[in-house]
């Protein structure tokens, strides 16, 4: 990512992640750092057909820690699946060890966003009540789980969107061979790799954090052409 425009996404997760951001301001500042994110990681695809060596596959470990560390690796795979990158989680003492692969620019891109992400998260957890009748951790594992369905579903749209405007009809053929090329390199690392039973969540906080991942929306346009982020941003 250039300085230029890492330096742009990272003032506008900043400002989502300030605790005096109203939700709305959140919203449009995570909107437009998302739409950039989105729109760079198609242009990086495209660059590497012509020069391969500027955007090689390649792995990174990030490590998850309590509290909740299963339900931040939840977030992550939310956040790595739309951007095309896979992860395999190794327990890790109180936490997990999350073996990332991918594109050295979609890696850059994942590690970016999950980290303004689970700031945002702990904002949206602290600001929301558990109710009197369940239990804290119940509550506060199922609003994460409702957070990052949401969140994933929007990155989904966002990196839909961005191949869909880029103007270049081989684009959807090149960004499923970089998603082959990653899967291939996961399956060398790890050729017997097994998929973890889904987890069930007693907790009643799925709808308030589905709400929560909706407020840090990452899209949309009105009838002007706008996005929530441009006008927020008076643009």
């Amino acid at each position: 990512m250039s300085e230029a425009m890492l330096s742009k996404v990272r003032k506008l997760l900043a400002q989502a992640e300030d605790p005096a951001c109203t939700p709305a301001e959140a919203a449009a500042f995570t909107a437009k750092a998302t739409e950039l994110i989105a729109r760079y990681g198609v242009d990086r695809a495209l660059l590497a057909v012509h020069d391969p060596t500027t955007d090689p596959v390649g792995d990174r470990v990030l490590d998850v820690v309590a509290p909740y560390a299963r339900d931040k690796v939840g977030l992550l795979a939310a956040v790595a699946e739309p951007l095309r990158c896979r992860c395999v989680r190794r327990r890790q003492g109180n936490g997990f060890a999350l073996h990332l692969f991918g594109f050295a620019s979609d890696l850059e891109r994942v590690d970016l966003l999950f980290t303004s992400l689970l700031v945002q998260a702990a904002h949206g957890l602290a600001a929301t009540p558990v109710p009197e009748d369940d239990h804290p951790a119940a509550f506060r594992r199922s609003w994460l789980a409702g957070f990052a369905e949401v969140i994933g579903g929007r990155l989904w749209a966002a990196e839909t969107a961005a191949a869909s405007e880029s103007g270049t009809p081989s684009v959807a053929l090149v960004l499923a061979d970089r998603s082959d090329r990653v899967q291939r390199r996961l399956s060398a690392e790890y050729p017997r790799l097994r998929t973890a039973p889904p987890r069930r969540l007693g907790g009643t906080g799925f709808g308030s954090g589905a709400e929560a991942g909706q407020g840090a929306n990452l899209g949309g346009r009105d009838l002007t052409g706008r996005s929530a982020a441009d006008r927020r941003l008076g643009r």
